[in-house]
């Protein structure tokens, strides 16, 4: 891990700095004086060849300010907490519209007040829309004075944030938030914590890929990528308020990585859309830059690089196209550059057809079964041929669906209607908290006193990774309002504190007590799922996270919904749309927080629950049972290609089951 008390010169001794020759200078300053002299506003340039150690410099060490640039410092500081404890990416933060501010961005015109977004997606935000509001829940998370801290720590004394985003009464530093607005920088320093990224030395190397990966996804093309091949694989970020205009980034060329810094203020050309002049100055510079590294004749083919879930651009668009032409049937990737969940299951197809292992990364095993791909150019993409025409859809069946598997089943006779791979033991997600939830239910039967049990949630639960009932570390509350926690929002942290809770008084008869309780759970969950029948099904947690032997069948979790339904204690719980319940803590205060369900469906009347789920490795998932007349019918989908789809699948199939049950 890179020690953030090391100066600069220190970082350069470290990742091998080479000083360009005198004439290598002269050369690269023969082609961007010009462009610079001729620009009016005030300008510094900092542009090196990673590779080769190829300098230019301009105004390099003036103070200037950054406008939304700052923002990669900002998630520099992000990661160095992350990568110190301090902070987690799955932690929930929750939007109001208090944190709401205009300009760049998507959080305020698009999402609603109170919703919970994962700490990670807010920095994705951040960069790939620069958005402001984004930025602030950043700042939020991370404290205000850190960022300027931990540049000052790495040795850039002049990077620093002054303020929040459109929030200038919070500068910690009016003068130069006066003189600069959001942040300020300089041309060498921002090619320092260039270099730093691109050796994997800016915190840690796991952070520098993640940061990496961010940098990907910005989607302003106006200033140094506008001009280049698109083959030229762009990690940056850049800004962009009224007189400022600013880029900086890492660009992977044939001849080498170019770090290229551009920064402009005071420009007379305040102008907004592709012939500001200060952004037609930045593309001139990148595509100067790219031009005098890679001169005609030089091979614009850049070596696949290692890519997975989560990787964006025009790499992913030639694996994408590449899938879909290898792949029979074909998955019809949607070749937008973004590797999602169904690129990863396309990418596993592919690679368990030619007896590679199913890892879900491209690596070069998996490059050189795929052959020569054709990488995105500055020429239109090929059109491909039309497909030829496939049969007309028969009238008979169940409904087309993008889920993985599915069943139906009539609750009444336990009869399967239908189903596909109904049998197939899948990842199942968060539909595990239905065996969590029965095992509850299932003791209180026995002895109804146990749902006014009091549980303290540990800090273990506290800090179980993903969907949360948001309790902390030493509130407590009775169990029957746990288990809306559990059921409502899907609390991971709900099914550890049940677990601990409850592990000792229902673990196997052969477990002595020094056991862990929360393992002494989970083989109280695979009993009892031997007991219902469910001879496919395997629990190794109590809540769902992903686990490679944590497996279930849809027709075996319509077993286990159909006992949670007929349940008096669940039944209740699992149609319920919100829950207020008060916590209290053991230093004192109390405080109230409101669950509302993930399943849509209880939007409609008809639907009665029962649960979500949803992994990278699950996909989608929903368990859901309807009611008409007195009868009802349970549906299972298992991989769904996403929420509405599973949603969309469901109610398709509850349809098509009522016609034909």
């Amino acid at each position: 891990m890179f020690h953030l008390r090391m100066n600069w010169i220190a970082i350069c001794i470290a990742i091998a700095w080479v000083h360009p020759s005198a004439i290598s200078y002269a050369q690269l300053a023969s082609q961007f004086d010009p462009l610079i002299r001729n620009h009016q506003g005030e300008v510094a340039v900092a542009i090196k060849n990673l590779d080769t150690g190829e300098l230019y410099q301009h105004n390099e060490t003036t103070v200037m300010p950054t406008a939304s640039l700052i923002k990669f410092p900002v998630l520099v500081e992000l990661y160095r907490q992350v990568d110190a404890g301090n902070l987690r990416l799955d932690r929930l933060v929750t939007l109001q519209d208090s944190d709401k501010v205009p300009g760049s961005g998507i959080l305020t015109d698009h999402f609603q007040s109170g919703s919970q977004i994962p700490l990670e997606t807010i920095a994705r935000l951040m960069i790939r829309y620069s958005d402001n509001t984004a930025t602030n829940l950043v700042l939020d998370q991370i404290g205000m004075e850190n960022t300027s801290k931990t540049m000052l720590q790495l040795g850039f004394r002049e990077t620093r944030l002054h303020s929040k985003v459109f929030r200038r009464d919070t500068s910690v530093a009016p003068e130069r938030s006066q003189k600069y607005g959001l942040g300020s920088t300089t041309a060498a320093e921002m090619l320092g914590l260039l270099e730093l990224l691109h050796a994997k030395m800016l915190v840690s190397e796991k952070a520098s890929e993640q940061m990496l990966t961010h940098l990907a996804s910005c989607e302003d093309d106006s200033k140094l990528v506008r001009d280049l091949p698109k083959a030229v694989k762009s990690f940056h970020k850049t800004g962009s308020v009224n007189d400022v205009r600013t880029d900086a980034g890492l660009f992977q060329t044939p001849k080498g990585t170019l770090a290229i810094v551009v920064l402009t203020a005071k420009n007379q050309d305040t102008s907004w859309g592709n012939a500001n002049a200060a952004e037609l100055l930045c593309a001139k510079i990148g595509s100067t830059a790219y031009e005098w590294f890679n001169p005609p004749g030089t091979s614009t083919a850049v070596k696949p690089e290692v890519v997975k879930i989560g990787a964006s651009g025009d790499t992913v668009k030639a694996l994408q196209r590449a899938l879909n032409e290898k792949l029979s049937p074909s998955p019809d990737l949607t070749v937008d550059g973004d590797f999602g969940g169904m690129t990863e299951s396309a990418v596993k197809r592919f690679q368990t057809a030619n007896q590679l292992p199913e890892t879900g990364l491209v690596d070069a095993n998996t490059w050189e079964k795929l052959g020569p791909i054709q990488i995105a150019s500055s020429d239109p993409e090929p059109v491909r041929p039309l497909p030829e025409k496939r049969a007309a859809d028969t009238l008979d069946g169940a409904p087309f669906v993008s889920c993985k598997a599915w069943v139906a089943v009539d609750t009444k006779t336990g009869k399967i209607i239908d189903g596909s791979q109904h049998d197939t033991p899948l990842d199942f997600a968060s539909t595990t908290k239905m065996m969590t939830a029965w095992l509850i239910a299932k003791e209180a039967e026995k002895n109804p006193a146990i749902l006014d049990e009091v549980m303290t949630y540990s800090e273990r639960a506290d800090g179980t990774i993903g969907s949360t009932s948001d309790v902390r570390s030493g509130e407590s509350l009775k169990v029957r309002e746990a288990l809306y926690g559990l059921m409502l929002p899907s609390g991971n942290d709900a099914s550890v504190a049940f677990a601990e809770h409850f592990g000792e008084r229902l673990k196997p008869a052969d477990w002595d007590e020094s056991r862990d309780p929360l393992d002494m759970f989970v083989a109280a969950m695979n009993h009892e799922a031997q007991t219902l029948g469910m001879k496919k099904t395997t629990f190794k947690n109590p809540h769902g996270l992903t686990h490679p032997d944590h497996k279930s069948t849809c027709a075996e979790l319509a077993t286990l919904a159909s006992k949670v339904i007929a349940s008096d204690i669940l039944s209740g719980i699992i149609s319920c749309r919100e829950y207020r319940c008060t916590l209290s803590s053991t230093v004192g205060y109390q405080r109230e927080v409101l669950w509302r369900n993930t399943n849509q469906l209880l939007d409609i009347d008809g639907y009665l629950g029962v649960k979500t789920g949803t992994t990278d490795a699950a996909g989608a998932c929903l368990v859901s049972c309807s009611e008409r007349e007195g009868e009802r019918i349970l549906i299972v989908v298992l991989g769904a290609s996403g929420s509405a789809a599973r949603y969309a699948d469901s109610r398709n199939l509850h349809r098509w089951a009522w016609k034909n049950r």
